[in-house]
């Protein structure tokens, strides 16, 4: 789930169209990008995600200016890349491979409440209970996020939950493929329900990260919150 304790959140889309994401891994390691990696595919329960994921092997990747050159007398080729890269200003973007995704605020959203904003720590570590949420409550995370230099090919979100040493939760949702911009992209995720009785209050531990297709972690927060019978008083 997002941050708190539930089911698995369902995929949403935020840049780019699902099967355009397909069309990528489908194109052979000589064309116009990399290959989309299998990390960027859900895993089950039992598996173990970083052995898994340490395992994958990525195509040769490629600055915005070399994709831009790439197979220009192919039509279907051409318009795809027109639509992902949108309104990129290629002189601006350098030679840089690497893309970069700086992530901009976090905040819990409910309805019929004030957002609740989450400074992010700069060593991930926020002291404390980071946040208190209501037993039996909706809520969704909601996020901010900038990418430069290149595309970020298959941005996803984990997020696993303990309580007393034990795992009671892990999610991962796929975000998108975006293109650098100047402009902050928003995502908000699926709503979730909190868990509700006295088993489900109490202290929970957490880590999130946002990571890519390279499992290049951009964000990665270690921190605890509770469920009480109530909100905290805004």
């Amino acid at each position: 789930m997002s941050l708190g304790v539930g089911v698995v959140s369902s995929s949403k889309d935020m840049g780019f169209e699902e099967n355009e994401n397909k069309r990528n891994s489908e194109m052979e390691s000589g064309s116009i990008s990399r290959q989309a990696s299998e990390s960027s595919l859900y895993t089950t329960e039992d598996e173990d995600d970083d052995e898994t994921e340490s395992k994958i092997q990525l195509g040769p990747q490629c600055t915005l200016k070399e994709l831009s050159e790439k197979d220009k007398d192919d039509e279907s080729l051409r318009k795809w890349k027109e639509q992902l890269l949108g309104s990129v200003d290629l002189n601006s973007v350098g030679e840089t491979l690497d893309p970069e995704v700086k992530i901009l605020n976090l905040a819990i959203i409910s309805p019929g409440r004030n957002d609740i904003s989450l400074p992010i720590p700069e060593n991930g570590n926020p002291k404390g209970s980071w946040f208190t949420l209501k037993e039996g409550s909706r809520y969704s995370l909601k996020f901010t996020f900038q990418v430069t230099n290149n595309i970020v090919s298959g941005l996803k979100y984990k997020n696993t939950v303990w309580k007393t040493g034990i795992r009671v939760d892990s999610t991962k949702e796929m975000i998108g493929t975006f293109s650098p911009q100047a402009e902050a992209y928003t995502h908000v995720m699926p709503e979730e329900t909190t868990p509700s009785g006295m088993f489900a209050r109490g202290s929970y531990s957490a880590r999130t990260q946002f990571l890519d297709d390279d499992n290049k972690c951009y964000l990665e927060l270690n921190y605890t919150f509770e469920i009480r019978k109530d909100w905290q008083s805004q």
